[in-house]
């Protein structure tokens, strides 16, 4: 990334209404940077979009910070799929439209019950990292010199920003300065964040708290990344990723009509519960043994497992009961020359090399949507929110992920990061926060039963466990993309929100 960012910090500000069914909301959207300082100097500039309600309620309505993941992700996933008064249109089931992008009004927006702040972390979106100036001459006399011999290899300027620590105390730094800038400190106070965003948000319900002095009323985590134990794939030794992932592909597989129904047939759900029981009653006992579960026995739980997720029985003896994500996406409809996508296993795709021993193609639900979010993105910043910059939108900035440094200070536990001990902490420092985790049932990368399953571990007394929902969709990863998913995540939100206020 060799732009220079904008040193201006001009914000943007247009006046809009959203028309629901019941009411019009008329709101300001303020689209921007917003400096973020070391030892009293400036360091980065932080792209973001507010949208404030003009609305009676004033400084105690409801204020929800948003990012998304990654790590390299922008806000735009978030913003233009769920949350923002406008998003992209989706076929019905979360299927890819053709070409062009459209963009509708957003009838399920959180607008209608919170104030959104999308943030870009840097080297997403517009936020790049800046330097201080001391003076015009010095800075002249430096960009000259540096472009006369940049080493094309060296890292980006906003390496430093890319490690878990650095990264989470940008956001609370963000978070602490519009608060002040707008005068918000008193307004209830949530943050919402998908996939890895869920283990800033996981990991931000105790740092804000406890170094930042923000105190929150709500934490989501949308398809959360908690415990990368539990998803950097499973092996000889660490055996519970294995089965976490066993209900996704059991819903997945129902979901195409490739299974042995445990119940009623076409029974997704009763599908799926039984394969809950299985992991956890079943296989992870099995695995444990190993060998010393005799052979029959092991061909028969094989069997039940293949049944289960609509895989041959010969493949998964052969692999001896331990199916990763990318196995299961090729195998699945392999006699059909298709492919599901790891984000959501309910969508297909042509295998474009289906006579080659592994899969090397794209990810349909991956690579498949930049072009809706890419388009969407950057006409709603510099078409209807009149942004006026040079700057290339880095949706997706996989220079970012690689650079990443998951090791926070030496904290790593067994060679993997967590999060889900300082949402514990986090939750007992506030005993009054609210906490919702949800998912797509056809997720294969961050799994549903991965948080059902650590929730369980949490030991959380009585009274602090109430305040933890768990409520998961139908749909992959952006499960919100899915029409009813999304009906039904609003009102659950809306009534969370309510809940979350006392009211």
């Amino acid at each position: 990334m060799t732009e220079t960012p904008v040193t201006t910090h001009s914000t943007s500000r247009t006046e809009h209404t959203l028309q629901l069914a019941d009411r019009t909301i008329p709101y300001v959207a303020l689209a921007g940077w917003q400096t973020l300082f070391e030892r009293e100097k400036p360091v980065a500039d932080m792209f973001h979009v507010a949208y404030l309600a003009q609305a009676d309620q004033g400084k105690a309505r409801p204020l929800t910070f948003v990012f998304n993941g990654g790590p390299g992700a922008a806000s735009a996933y978030l913003h233009m799929g769920a949350l923002g008064p406008q998003r992209i249109y989706f076929d019905p089931n979360g299927s890819l439209p053709r070409p062009p992008v459209r963009l509708v009004d957003n009838l399920e927006s959180w607008l209608s019950f919170t104030d959104l702040v999308f943030i870009d972390p840097i080297g997403t979106g517009f936020s790049r990292s800046s330097e201080a100036e001391k003076d015009k001459k010095e800075s002249d006399e430096k960009a000259e010199k540096s472009e006369k011999n940049q080493d094309e290899n060296a890292p980006p300027k906003e390496t430093k920003f890319w490690e878990v620590e650095r990264d989470l105390n940008a956001l609370g730094e963000f978070m602490q300065r519009f608060l002040s800038r707008h005068q918000r400190w008193l307004s209830p106070i949530f943050i919402a964040g998908e996939s890895y965003g869920g283990f800033r948000v996981a990991r931000l319900a105790r740092k804000l708290q406890q170094d930042f002095g923000i105190g929150l009323s709500g934490a989501i985590l949308i398809s959360p990344a908690l415990e990368f134990s539990l998803l950097d794939g499973g092996n000889d030794y660490n055996l519970t990723a294995w089965a976490v992932l066993l209900p996704s592909f059991a819903a997945a597989a129902a979901y195409h009509d490739r299974v042995q129904w445990a119940g009623a047939t076409g029974d997704i759900a009763a599908h799926r519960a039984a394969a809950e029981q299985f992991a956890r009653k079943t296989l992870i006992p099995a695995l444990v043994m190993g060998d010393a579960l005799p052979l029959a026995e092991r061909q028969a739980i094989y069997a039940q497992l293949a049944g289960l997720i609509g895989l041959p029985v010969s493949l998964v003896e052969r692999h001896a009961g331990r199916i990763d994500i990318g196995l299961f996406a090729r195998e699945l409809l392999r006699d059909r020359q298709r492919i599901v996508g790891l984000y959501d296993a309910s969508l297909v795709a042509i295998d474009p090399f289906p006579d080659r021993l592994f899969y090397e193609g794209a990810d349909p639900t991956l690579e498949g949507i930049d072009r809706l979010f890419t388009g969407a993105i950057n006409s709603h910043l510099r078409d209807t929110l009149k942004v006026e910059t040079d700057f290339t939108y880095e949706l997706l900035n996989f220079e970012t992920f690689k650079a990443w440094k998951f090791d926070p200070k030496g904290e790593l536990k067994q060679g993997f990061i967590g999060a889900v001990d300082d949402l514990r902490v986090g939750m007992t420092l506030n005993p009054y926060m609210q906490v919702y985790i949800t998912h797509g049932f056809f997720d294969l990368v961050t799994p549903y039963f991965a948080s059902n399953h650590l929730a369980d571990l949490m030991k959380l007394q009585p009274e602090i466990r109430s305040n933890l929902t768990l409520k998961h969709y139908r749909g992959g990863h952006m499960f919100y993309s899915w029409d009813d998913s999304r009906q039904q995540w609003f009102a659950e939100m809306a009534a969370f929100y309510r809940r979350s206020l006392g009211a």
